[in-house]
């Protein structure tokens, strides 16, 4: 007897390039992330700038920058973020790669941030490194 439609087979595996939909999920995933660390980013950033202490004051740290430095850096980096984030939802072929990059940045800049804001460090690492972590695991496709 022959298989039609409607008779059940076996589990025909996967092609080379059909991309997993669990993978998929974990990179719209991560647009998303990386457009609300994008967000935060921008927020820690005019938070800096508006205010000389919004943030702790840390003594003899080798990174010690002033409250306004921090401001720019974090603003600038979360509106890349965001753009990044952007380009990941909507597939395009240079976002992924530069997602990796941005967020290895952003997880850096966080690590060294972490005295001034511990719990906003922590949580920005923690987004960083999963986006890290989904964009490299399937390789490219649009998932929107």
């Amino acid at each position: 007897m022959a298989h039609t439609a409607s008779t059940p087979g076996p589990a025909r595996p996967a092609a080379p390039g059909d991309l997993n939909p669990w993978a998929a999920g974990g990179i719209m995933f991560a647009g998303v992330l990386l457009l609300v660390d994008g967000v935060l980013g921008v927020v820690k950033g005019i938070s800096g700038l508006a205010s000389d202490d919004v943030y702790a004051h840390v003594r003899n740290y080798t990174f010690k920058f002033d409250v306004s430095s921090w401001g720019w850096i974090h603003l600038l980096l979360g509106i890349v973020l965001g753009c990044v984030g952007w380009g990941v939802l909507k597939g395009a072929a240079w976002a992924r790669a530069t997602g990796v990059v941005i967020a290895a940045i952003s997880l850096i800049v966080n690590f060294v941030w972490l005295p001034y804001q511990p719990i906003w460090a922590i949580v920005s690492v923690a987004i960083d490194g999963f986006v890290i972590w989904a964009l490299c695991t399937e390789p490219s496709k649009a998932v929107i």
